[in-house]
């Protein structure tokens, strides 16, 4: 069965689902004995592997060492095509809807068609809309886009059915790596109501709670990076 066939079942039963998000640049191969064991004793069902300025450099080798220790399904959540790797099981393929950035609308998707075309990586397209979170985010500033008010809930909405219209098969609200602010709960519920696909959430949470709180608000799968990469004790903290 297919990584997204699976994601979609777990929506039809109500099973929700958490990645741990890694970001290549902060590891290296020598250190990841701790980070493994962590994992293995964690919640998550999925590892997303990706940063908004990584080079490429080591990450087949990465994701080989964390695949033989961790029995999860590793999808690459790309900054650019030089963040790909056929070692992965497949690829979170973007498009950021809140921006109007061409480069991040289509020319890095153009651009790595070729070496996708030579992986057997399971290609699962996802509409990524950025949600305005307080600070300025990593993939605000390497994309050079602003992302959307969080007050306007509506147009949020908007982005995320036009994705959905246009055949993207998930939506991921995020609120940026580091973000000072989660996204909206009111945010999430709408969205989540008004979609027929599954929803990703991630961005600015901090505590097993929040992630419950976007359970609750609608999230079908919720993502976990800087809390996470700060303290590998995350999920042992009462």
């Amino acid at each position: 069965m297919s990584i997204y066939q699976q994601i979609l079942n777990s929506k039809t039963k109500g099973e929700k689902l958490l990645a741990i998000l890694l970001d290549p640049d902060k590891l290296a191969l020598e250190n990841l004995s701790n980070l493994i064991q962590k994992i293995n004793q964690s919640p998550a069902t999925h590892i997303f592997v990706g940063g908004s300025s990584f080079n490429g450099t080591h990450l087949d080798e990465l994701i080989t060492e964390l695949k033989s220790k961790i029995n999860l399904p590793f999808l690459l959540f790309p900054g650019n095509p030089s963040q790909i790797s056929a070692k992965a099981d497949g690829i979170l393929f973007l498009t950021l809807l809140s921006g109007r950035n061409p480069d991040y609308l289509i020319e890095h998707q153009v651009n790595a068609v070729p070496i996708i075309k030579k992986t057997n990586l399971e290609v699962i397209s996802t509409g990524y809309i950025l949600i305005e979170s307080g600070n300025e985010t990593a993939v605000e500033r390497v994309s050079q886009t602003k992302p959307l008010d969080r007050t306007n809930i509506e147009y949020a909405l908007q982005t995320a059915q036009a994705g959905e219209f246009i055949g993207n098969k998930l939506i991921y609200l995020e609120a940026g790596s580091g973000a000072k602010l989660s996204v909206p709960k009111e945010m999430i519920t709408l969205v989540s109501q008004n979609i027929g696909i599954p929803l990703i959430v991630g961005g600015g949470i901090r505590s097993k709670q929040e992630i419950e709180n976007a359970y609750k608000a609608g999230a079908d799968l919720v993502v976990i990076g800087t809390a996470f990469e700060n303290n590998t004790d995350f999920f042992n903290i009462t």
